[in-house]
């Protein structure tokens, strides 16, 4: 289950982007930009693919923290929580995921 005023918030935050698209995954929705995963929206967390080399300064802000919401560790990918996602940071958040995914190789 994942939190749909989340998800509607990420899709206006992409608005301006032609290629992204929408796939359920994680038990949540995932926004892909050039079939890879930028962000997703899981419980009322927000999902960002940061990198390996962007993970750890991702992780020293507020709010946010590793996912592994198998037990298992997601490396280059990290939870944003509710509490820091005002429209500025939900628009910074999203703009760092599909950049990142906008610059790796497309897929399919």
């Amino acid at each position: 289950m994942y939190d749909e005023n989340l998800a509607d918030r990420v899709r206006l935050a992409l608005a301006a982007r032609y290629d992204f698209t929408e796939v359920k995954m994680f038990g949540g929705l995932t926004f892909m930009i050039g079939g890879n995963m930028a962000v997703g929206v899981w419980r009322s967390e927000l999902m960002v693919r940061t990198g390996k080399e962007r993970q750890p300064a991702a992780l020293a802000e507020p709010g946010v923290r590793e996912m592994d919401m198998t037990g298992r560790r997601m490396g280059g990918i990290v939870l944003v929580g509710p509490e820091v996602l005002d429209d500025d940071g939900l628009a910074r958040w999203v703009a760092m995921g599909a950049g990142f995914a906008a610059g790796l190789p497309k897929k399919g």
